[in-house]
């Protein structure tokens, strides 16, 4: 497609002339790759439905429960910036075997906890394994497949993979929670991390970033414990008020430390971040449209699962198994965007997917005290899981435009980190609106309860909208940023 909509989504299908010849591994190097992005995006949501026997299991006070939620987000929310950087300068292919490494083993003592420490020990080790994984490998995508129409490909695979692990994640701790043990959420995820560490080093190449540079210890511990500070903070507030010492001091003391980051990187003649790759208007869309998707969708999930569970009086396993037409219509949207992106581009794709997803969150907030399934979610749940499944390899695609052999890692990390922190803006946010609002409801019960999960999820509705036009708007001319990183 050419003309002034042409946009990174309609580039031409064919590799540039004369380059070097496809690497005929390249799509088992995918499978690889992949599978240890989706333990990943299984691990962040397969401990949702767990956690009532989790907690029964290992005596966790409710304080503590929060934190095999956080802790791994935490951990990986702040370390994944790093990570990516540290992939680049050592090499991602190292860097992922480091990661499947750490999460296996991980995954190992999460299923042997005898006690709850053990087991927030091991969720946080497991955050810091995601952060060296994640951006290493799509860092290694994204410079494995360099035809335009194969790449779109496989970064469809991949957003897939990841949508469909979070999904899969809810309905696999109900299944074995309900059918085996809490513990077999852990176990699964031993072989799924060990076989990839294998065959990474027999499909996959090392590479790396040119030239010695130092990661520079100093913007290294600023955006790490900024991150982290600032995202304490945000999660404090779903058990402390806004305006309280334990949600004030982290959030302020971490945005602080971030804006001296940001200062230091501006000065900086070798940056960890250069201010400059955050400037383009076509990466700009894909973190605009992952990052809105990810804050929407965590909160739905969160506030579904209880909504099924506490109004619906839904067993875990059935709980879990009410996911599975979410993923189906996930895997049709991922399809259907892979078939047609070549042909509108990826803003159409990103608009067109987030408005879909818009829709369907604004069915589920309609949700009534006294529905049932089958017309108060799964019509809602449909529309959405199929917008969300639209939307996820665009995002990605225009995400990772124009990523050279020096900032692939670094790259894939900002997109790593900004889904994290949707996830956990989204989830704080929403979470703590809808429980404001069902505490001062008027009404009692479980009309109390759907008022507050309403307003979460009709604000998750606006949210997705409101992405949407961000996401188009941002885009602008992309056929400028296109011809500008094709010189870069």
């Amino acid at each position: 497609m050419t003309g002034p909509e042409q946009d990174v989504g309609a580039e031409a299908s064919t590799a540039e002339p004369g380059g070097p010849p496809p690497d005929p591994r390249r799509w088992k190097l995918l499978a690889v790759l992949a599978t240890v992005q989706f333990i990943i995006f299984l691990d962040a949501t397969i401990v949702n439905v767990a956690l009532p026997s989790i907690r029964d299991s290992l005596h966790f006070s409710e304080q503590q429960l929060t934190w095999v939620v956080n802790g791994y987000l935490l951990t990986a929310g702040g370390l994944l910036l790093v990570g990516g950087r540290l992939g680049d300068m050592l090499g991602r292919r190292r860097m992922f075997a480091v990661g499947a490494a750490l999460f296996a083993a991980a995954s190992v003592l999460a299923a042997v906890s005898a006690n709850a420490e053990t087991l927030l020990v091991a969720r946080f080790v497991q955050g810091t394994a995601e952060a060296c994984a994640a951006p290493a490998a799509l860092g290694m995508i994204a410079l494995t497949f360099t035809d335009p129409r194969e790449s779109q490909k496989a970064f469809a695979i991949w957003g897939g993979l990841s949508g469909l692990g979070a999904t899969l994640g809810v309905v696999l701790s109900g299944v074995l929670t309900d059918l085996i043990s809490w513990r077999w959420i852990f176990w699964i995820n031993v072989p799924l991390a060990l076989v990839p560490l294998v065959l990474v080093f027999v499909f996959g190449k090392e590479s790396r970033m040119e030239g010695r540079r130092a990661l520079g210890p100093v913007s290294a511990i600023l955006v790490t414990g900024g991150m982290v500070a600032a995202v304490h903070g945000m999660l404090q507030i779903v058990t402390h008020p806004v305006g309280s010492a334990e949600v004030l001091l982290p959030l302020c003391g971490g945005l602080i430390a971030l804006a001296v980051f940001v200062a230091v990187q501006a000065k900086s003649a070798h940056p960890l971040l250069p201010l400059a790759f955050l400037r383009n208007r076509v990466r700009a869309a894909g973190y605009v449209g992952l990052t809105f998707l990810n804050a929407a969708t965590a909160a739905m999930f969160f506030l579904l699962v209880l909504y099924m569970q506490n109004v619906l009086d839904y067993s875990p396993l059935a709980n879990g198994l009410a996911w599975v037409p979410y993923c189906l219509t996930f895997l049709l949207g991922l399809q259907v965007a892979l078939a047609t992106m070549p042909k509108v581009g990826a803003r159409a794709v990103i608009t067109i997917g987030l408005t879909t997803a818009a829709l369907g969150m604004g069915w589920l907030a309609l949700i009534p005290a006294d529905g049932s399934f089958w017309s108060s979610l799964l019509p809602g749940m449909l529309v959405l899981g199929f917008g969300g499944g639209y939307t996820f390899p665009a995002t990605q695609t225009a995400a990772l435009s124009g990523l050279s052999m020096q900032d692939a890692g670094l790259g894939s990390g900002i997109i790593a980190t900004l889904g994290q922190l949707g996830q956990v803006v989204g989830l704080t946010a929403l979470v703590t609106v809808s429980l404001a609002v069902t505490a001062d409801s008027g009404a009692s019960g479980d009309e109390a309860v759907v008022d507050g999960f309403g307003v979460g999820l009709g604000i998750a509705a606006v949210v997705l909208l409101a992405g949407a036009l961000l996401a188009a708007a941002t885009f602008g001319r992309a056929n400028r940023d296109v011809a500008k990183l094709a010189r870069t």
